[in-house]
């Protein structure tokens, strides 16, 4: 396991081309989706759940999600892009689908439950990180979409706070541009006097 700073120093997106077997699975993954869930999370709600897409069900929803695809577009559809939607669930071993399902309540407003849906998605990638394990986050057009969303079992008043895709890196991420501290940094200010 990674210990935390070194953890949080070096989690990066790892391209899902570079994500193969294997993937977390047994009491491993029970232990990462448990620490996924270890989030903020006012008025216990739980405002999020998990899909977990592999194997024989990731090649099925691939099939599904590409003759979705194929009815509506038709002959536009080309091969290669019917190719890649066979394939969307199969890119890596495993692929988490992370579904936020806030809600209206009389005391916890819905922005909060989102915000701690994403905060689950990422603690999922996190604990996947601190077992050596890449991650991608990623949503594309089927997080959208409510035909491809019914297909995987995603009901209309439901979102899509994205599918992260999970295995062994083959290479090692290069790292991105990070921000400058001082562009995204600021002391408050008194406030201003009426």
């Amino acid at each position: 396991m990674i210990e935390a700073k070194t953890l949080l120093a070096t989690r990066r997106s790892v391209p899902i081309p570079a994500l193969t077997a294997p993937a977390p699975d047994g009491a491993e993954l029970t232990d990462i989706l448990t620490e996924a869930t270890r989030v903020p999370d006012h008025g216990k709600l739980a405002p999020w759940r998990f899909i977990l897409f592999r194997g024989d069900t990731a090649n099925a929803m691939g099939k599904a999600l590409a003759d979705l695809a194929e009815r509506r577009e038709g002959q536009a559809l080309s091969e290669g892009r019917r190719t890649f939607e066979e394939n969307r669930f199969t890119r890596a071993p495993l692929v988490v689908g992370v579904v936020s399902t806030a809600k209206p309540h009389f005391k916890i407003p819905e922005w909060e439950q989102v915000l701690s849906a994403g905060a689950a998605t990422m603690n999922l990638i996190h604990a996947a990180h601190a077992r050596g394990y890449g991650a991608n986050w990623i949503t594309e057009w089927v997080a959208y979409d409510d035909e491809a969303k019914a297909l995987m079992g995603i009901a209309p008043d439901e979102k899509v706070v994205g599918f992260v895709y999970i295995g062994t890196p083959t290479e090692k991420p290069s790292d991105r541009p990070r921000p400058d501290l001082s562009t995204v940094v600021s002391e408050a200010s008194l406030p201003a006097s009426a």
